[in-house]
């Protein structure tokens, strides 16, 4: 077929190379970008044929075929798949009759064997004889069965308004437990924090030789002494004070830095005008007082410190320490803790930081002085909640005072708090279900039109009985017949839709085995898929696994790691695919089984499948595909020049040994592969091509020259001297194989049948 040619496409390049085919071969080719292009060009000037990538058609192209299908019936319409994707295929097929899929590497040779099949007629099929029986217009069924569906419909109406309640109540009761478990859970991780600050403010204060250091305001020896505590326990302040509340020295960690990102600095007053810091200048340490915690506004931000005295050897108080967090990690780190949203509020009820975002940069608004009076009389009795809406978010946050601990010298028991906050804590009413009155009467309303709907149709329940059952006739037919395409729509609720949907569950497992079938047929060749079944149903091939003696080969692109660096994935995909489409024919062919696609590189076996072969006919085999190889890079290499694409030089190496073949994987996925140390030595032994450059190269061990035999005079080798083997103990013997002149003839290599 000829003619104009529209062609849609995911990938420019695909484009251009169906572009240059169809020119070629005389047809006027169109590019489409988009699925709206498409029918004001085939109203203008209908094409004969339409060439869609599969990927466009599961991406919105959907509804565009189907109306091209049926306006236009008469243009083609040829898939395309840059990748092989059984499962997408498996789709198209099942939505499209009898559709003709195009894979990559797209060539003339195989373009113009899928065009011809639009000028094949297809084959007529038989219609099938199907009786028509009787309609029944009122089943009996019905009749007995009609009180029972309005009684199962006044049951139903009663039973959603109960459930709705019981279901609404359970799910608001449990959002408020959360909600008070994460309030709770707020307030525990903040006094948990303050004791970690008192560990850490012990720790520096009983330091040796702090004491002295800060009575010579030594700033660098106590940031020496200080500087690994504030790093190892990641604490964002430190201060260090002299008795008259001056900082000696300060550290504050930087702002989203590495750990041991610290500035420091002194001379600041600041600190003396704090009434939690004062007790402790003043020495005000009766009964054992002498550690405070308290909330402190600075020009560096707000920030929780806790506090306590700097005592010598004589236990004289020499200066104060304070460790502190700012508001804004204390957030951050309770809403990854207790994965609820929280917001410190002031006093004033002014948000000081915030998890919750309403927009960007705009923290929740500011607690009215009402609830903030509320909140602070109420501690002890309940707690206020109000709504948030963040970022078309809803949640429900719950307030309650943040009291720092007075003093943090006595037991917990006997502590008495000082509110300096309040901490919100939310939850997003994302699963919490609000139907409303009207929602009630739509849920009500649908039920009873859906029975009575169902009460209207049964009537005609007989007809709708029969017409599945002579679909079902029809499609087992066209299954007898070899066509597995055919699909059942399954219809009702009732066993002959489990019937259809069983029947359109084998007709799948037919059509999957089909697939999987033409599937090993591209991995083997198919005398070897055939063989290879006919092992498996005689037992003749164990997957558990069997020792032979076989003939392994290893090919690799050399450098094609530093060639991936420069090009995208998808040329790199399209340079691999291009490759390997010269490689596994040439493998197959020469009855060798691809057992490994890993990259660039390609692991086969020879002597194995379909049949065990004695060592010198499998690596007699093996050689011969390697020169064969050789051969098509170059060709390959040849074309690749001309079109400005680098070159890729392959290594290849051989190797003969014992192995063991058989299933590796899982019960439910197996892969038949071989493993072994002569598989080791044959991957390593493809390093030695490396010493000839960009020449692509095959060399082949000592071992695979013995099982040569006789038909070693076949191939025109090279001694490479022994080699070490990295990783390996054995030295082996390296030969190269070159290509061999004219003259030289390979013996006939046995069919897999013979």
């Amino acid at each position: 077929m000829s003619g104009r040619v529209v062609i849609a496409q995911s990938d420019t390049k695909s484009v251009h190379i169906l572009a240059n085919l169809f020119t070629d071969r005389g047809d006027n080719p169109q590019s489409v970008n988009a699925p709206q292009e498409l029918p004001p060009l085939l109203t203008q000037d209908r094409p004969a044929l339409l060439v869609i990538d599969l990927h466009l058609v599961v991406n919105g192209w959907q509804n565009t075929l189907q109306q091209i299908s049926k306006q236009f019936p008469e243009t083609k319409i040829l898939f395309t798949s840059s990748f092989p994707d059984p499962l997408l295929e498996t789709q198209i097929k099942e939505r499209y009759q009898n559709p003709i899929i195009l894979r990559q590497p797209f060539t003339r040779t195989e373009l113009e064997q899928i065009l011809q099949t639009f000028t094949t007629p297809p084959a007529p099929q038989r219609s099938s004889q199907a009786t028509t029986k009787p309609k029944v217009r009122i089943p009996v069924r019905i009749k007995i069965t009609l009180p029972y569906i309005l009684l199962a419909l006044i049951l139903a109406m009663a039973a959603a308004y109960v459930v709705s309640q019981v279901v609404l109540d359970t799910i608001e009761e449990r959002f408020t437990n959360q909600l008070i478990e994460a309030g709770k859970l707020t307030n525990d991780w903040m006094v948990q924090e303050e004791d970690r600050l008192l560990e850490t403010l012990r720790l520096v204060a009983h330091t040796r030789g702090l004491p002295a250091a800060l009575v010579e305001a030594d700033a660098e020896e106590l940031r020496q002494q200080v500087l690994p505590v504030a790093i190892n326990y990641q604490e964002e302040a430190v201060h260090l004070l002299d008795m008259q509340g001056t900082s000696v020295l300060s550290l504050h960690h930087r702002q989203g830095a590495n750990l041991e990102a610290y500035d420091a600095s002194r001379g600041d007053t600041i600190f003396s005008r704090w009434d939690f810091v004062q007790p402790v200048l003043n020495q005000e340490s009766s009964g054992g007082l002498d550690k405070y915690a308290g909330l402190a506004r600075a020009p560096w931000g707000h920030y929780l410190y806790v506090t306590g005295p700097i005592v010598d050897d004589q236990g004289q108080q020499v200066g104060v320490v304070l460790v502190g967090k700012s508001v804004d990690t204390l957030v951050r780190q309770i809403r990854q803790d207790t994965l609820a949203q929280t917001t410190i509020y002031d006093l004033n009820g002014r948000p000081l930081a915030s998890t919750v975002l309403l927009s960007e940069a705009i923290t929740p608004a500011a607690l009215g002085p009402e609830d903030v009076s509320q909140i602070l009389a109420r501690q002890d009795e309940d707690s206020l909640k109000r709504p948030l809406t963040a970022s078309s978010i809803n949640y429900t946050e719950i307030l309650s005072p943040w009291a720092v601990r007075k003093s943090l010298s006595v037991p917990d028991s006997t502590r008495s708090n000082n509110d300096v906050g309040i901490l919100g804590a939310g939850l997003a009413e994302t699963f919490l279900a609000r139907p409303s009155q009207i929602t009630r009467l739509q849920v009500f309303f649908l039920t009873a039109v859906t029975f009575i709907v169902i009460i209207l149709l049964g009537v005609f329940l007989a007809n709708r009985i029969t017409g599945p059952l002579l679909k079902l006739v029809r499609a087992s037919t066209e299954v007898a017949e070899g066509n597995l395409d055919v699909q059942v729509q399954p219809a009702g609720n009732d066993e002959v839709a489990v019937l259809a949907h069983s029947f359109n569950q084998m007709v799948s497992g037919l059509r999957e085995g089909s697939l999987y079938r033409d599937l090993l047929g591209r991995t083997v060749s198919p005398e070897v898929r055939e063989e290879l079944r006919r092992s498996f149903a005689s037992g003749e091939l164990r997957l558990e696994g069997q020792d032979t003696v076989a003939t392994v080969l290893v090919s690799d692109i050399r450098g094609f790691t530093r060639l991936s660096e420069t090009e995208d994935p998808t040329t790199i995909l399209t340079w691999l695919n291009e490759y390997f489409g010269e490689l596994i024919p040439i493998i197959t062919a020469h009855g060798g089984v691809i057992s490994k696609l890993e990259g660039d590189t390609l692991l086969a076996f020879f002597g194995i499948l379909p049949r065990l072969l004695p060592p010198q006919e499998s690596a007699s085999q093996a050689c011969r595909a390697a020169l064969a190889i050789l051969a098509a890079v170059e060709s390959l290499n040849d074309r690749r020049a001309g079109r400005n694409e680098p070159s890729l030089t392959t290594g290849l190496s051989l190797n003969t040994g014992p192995v063991t073949a058989g299933g590796l994987g899982s019960a439910d996925r197996l892969h038949y592969t071989i493993i072994g140390d002569t598989v080791n030595t044959t991957e390593l032994l493809e390093g030695v091509t490396r010493q000839f450059g960009e020449e692509s190269s095959a060399v082949i061990s000592q071992h695979t020259l013995f099982a040569l035999r006789d038909r070693r005079q076949s191939f025109d080798l090279e001694s490479l001297g022994v080699h070490n083997i990295r990783g390996k103990e054995e030295q082996l013997l390296v030969y190269r194989l070159c290509p061999v002149s004219s003259t030289v003839t390979y013996p006939e290599t046995p069919h897999p049948e013979g």
